[in-house]
């Protein structure tokens, strides 16, 4: 794993910090983001949680009942939650007519059924925008410590090659379509077009390896242990920055025979994973007896995640 770089212990909280968090859906990023950010505030470093989740679980974990955007949770902690029809407007004022313009030159589409497809055909385009937003948000040097809990990670980056795939189609196209223009509106050439979200692409990959953390949740389950393998290509294939492995909801408890069953069904998926990523930290989450809301609990999983950076 010569291009994936391993961190031996989290980032320090001194400094400005991005820390994402990907898995697949329900193994508990959100919990892993919002105890994160907790704990970067508690440290007195400004920190904003963002989550572009369609079913926003983040203000539950809080038990934020306000619904300004970004809600204060407390001094120095801020949400963001983000649905997909906000993202769709954000993404549609920066970038919509411009892509629209070149899908437009290609195909017969009016405007509102291009956002139609751009938003359900296309669902991971709100991944690489916020991946653009974020990175925004870390330039305007509001935030000390940006924590993300993200989509699945291939599905982000697939999309950023599209404009490069794109771009590559159009070059071996007849001549006629790098001749394209925008209309009486721009002279501007779909291809510099193109050139220009290929180069905006390739400074967000930039980004994403200079500045962001990843950290990879699973669960003791076989499809999500299998999973893994396909995360950790993705990572080693772009040179990201791996800050730790997560495995959430380990029954550590015996005392049913329910619970002995679970133990000993988890036993050969825990070996697995520490086998197979030895060179990782990994910390194990217990599965709890009550559901993980409040602050308080929320201390909980941080006491874990941060027990050795106290």
């Amino acid at each position: 794993m010569d291009k994936l770089i391993i961190l031996d212990k989290l980032v320090s909280s001194n400094g400005n910090t991005i820390t994402m968090f990907t898995g697949k859906g329900g193994v508990g990023k959100t919990t892993c983001a919002a105890a994160t950010a907790h704990h970067y505030a508690s440290l007195e470093k400004e920190t904003i949680a963002i989550s572009t989740d369609a079913t926003p679980s983040l203000s539950h974990l809080f038990e934020l009942t306000r619904k300004e955007k970004p809600a204060k949770v407390k001094d120095f902690l801020s949400i963001h939650e983000l649905g997909m029809n906000e993202v769709m407007e954000m993404w549609d004022k920066k970038f919509g007519a411009e892509v629209y313009a070149v899908f437009s030159s290609l195909v017969s589409i009016d405007y509102s059924k291009f956002l139609e497809f751009m938003t359900s055909v296309l669902p991971g385009l709100s991944d690489e925008f916020m991946l653009d937003y974020i990175k925004e948000l870390n330039e305007k040097g509001e935030y000390e410590n940006i924590i993300w809990d993200t989509a699945p990670l291939g599905q982000t980056l697939s999309l950023l090659e599209t404009p490069a795939l794109l771009r590559k189609h159009l070059r071996m196209a007849p001549r006629i379509y790098s001749k394209l223009r925008l209309g009486h509106k721009s002279k501007k050439p779909i291809m510099d077009i193109l050139m220009h979200w290929e180069e905006a692409s390739a400074e967000i990959m930039d980004f994403i390896r200079e500045r962001v953390r990843f950290n990879i949740v699973t669960i003791p389950e076989a499809l999500a242990v299998e999973q893994l393998a396909d995360t950790f290509h993705k990572l080693y294939e772009y040179g990201f920055t791996l800050q730790q492995l997560i495995i959430n909801n380990v029954v550590k408890r015996k005392d049913s025979d329910f619970l002995m069953a679970k133990v000993e069904q988890q036993k050969s998926y825990i070996e697995t994973i520490h086998d197979s990523y030895s060179n990782i930290k990994i910390v194990e989450l217990p599965m709890f007896p009550y559901e993980l809301k409040g602050l308080e609990r929320l201390k909980e999983i941080e006491n874990i995640l941060f027990k050795n950076t106290r």
